[in-house]
């Protein structure tokens, strides 16, 4: 029987093969979704993929890109956005 904190959804079953061929049952964390834009969904460059305690001891500037709305605007988006703000002053 599995310990009970695998049971949860967020551990992926994994087949291995043991000593004497048995069949053994890993259990690993499954992986984060990729980080995506906010206005289109389109994926994001520069941001990394990994859970909040791993992303935590990256530096800031690890985390995301350097620039307005790094790391929650792709860079199309952001230039719509900027000549956008610059019409409307």
């Amino acid at each position: 029987m599995p310990a009970p904190r695998f049971k949860s959804g967020s551990f992926k079953k994994i087949s291995k093969r043991g000593p004497g061929n048995k069949t053994l049952t890993h259990h690993r964390r499954s992986k984060v979704s990729k980080a995506k834009c906010g206005a289109c969904g389109a994926l994001l460059n520069g941001v990394p993929r990994g859970r909040k305690i791993e992303i935590a001891k990256l530096s800031k500037t690890e985390k995301r890109p350097e620039r307005p709305y790094g790391g929650f605007l792709c860079p199309k988006c952001l230039k719509r956005l900027m000549i956008e703000k610059a019409r409307n002053l």
